[in-house]
């Protein structure tokens, strides 16, 4: 599998698990967040790393929506990158192997991470069980957003 075929693939099954198209990632939104999926190319290899970024709608005063700009930004109020040998396209493996690999890595990492954060309150309560770190502006901002 080369790295187009890749990404048509990857878009495939977040399209499966309710992820939207948009400026070459994907994104699911509630009322209250908007999560992205963007695949980094490495520079040093055949492979990718995904970045897992959730943006709080209201947070420092923005109200965010899935433009070039913020699929494309390095950073989110809530950012976790994934690392794994399903992304990595140098290391030998079957097609039919790599597509169940990435349904499970959706199925058993992307989903459940991404549905604990998106709300206001489910991120406080995974940066209090130490399940995600948060700048403390960012910490900070949440609670101001709570009152």
């Amino acid at each position: 599998m080369d790295s187009k075929e890749f990404k048509i693939v990857f878009g495939e099954i977040a399209k499966e698990n309710n992820y939207l198209k948009a400026f070459g990632g994907w994104y699911l939104e509630s009322s209250e967040c908007l999560a992205v999926l963007e695949l980094q190319k490495s520079t040093y290899g055949d492979y990718y790393m995904l970045n897992i970024k959730v943006f709080i709608q209201g947070s420092f005063d923005r109200e965010y929506h899935p433009t070039k700009q913020l699929i494309k930004s390095p950073i989110g109020d809530v950012t976790k990158q994934v690392i794994d040998d399903i992304l990595a396209l140098d290391r030998p493996m079957s097609d039919d192997l790599r597509i169940e690999k990435l349904k499970e890595l959706f199925k058993d990492t992307i989903t459940p991470f991404v549905s604990k954060l998106m709300t206001k309150r489910s991120i406080i309560e995974a940066e209090s069980k130490g399940e995600i770190k948060l700048l403390s502006s960012v910490k900070k901002e949440l609670e101001k957003l709570l009152v």
